[in-house]
């Protein structure tokens, strides 16, 4: 019996230092982009990156690990979930405000 294609996915994590979104690159290291991420193309693939977010989170390096569904487009990776587009795409408001009296003034 022929099983269907295994999807493209990427691994990500929330770094544990600061929260920051990171996805797994083909180094093994975490990056900040979604662009730079390792595309996991095959089930081999898929198992591989997630004993590595297993082994990043045993590690107390990241937290949140997830193997999401990615497609892949002319301008690069895109999930399929909005979550995790808005979390490439960075927050939807500021991050942290530069100062106290910032964040006054944007409540």
């Amino acid at each position: 019996m022929k099983t269907a294609p295994t999807k493209t996915k990427v691994l990500t994590a929330n770094r544990l230092t600061d929260g920051i979104s990171v996805w797994l690159g083909a180094n093994g290291e975490w990056v900040f982009s979604l662009k730079d991420a390792f595309l996991a193309r095959h089930e081999d693939a898929v198992a591989a990156i997630e004993a590595a977010g297993q082994q990043a989170l045993a590690d107390n390096r990241v937290v949140d690990v997830n193997v999401i569904e990615i497609e892949e487009t002319a301008s690069g990776p895109r999930p399929f979930r909005l979550r995790e587009r808005i979390r490439a795409d960075g927050p939807t408001i500021d991050y942290a405000p530069a100062s106290a009296a910032q964040a006054s003034q944007a409540a």
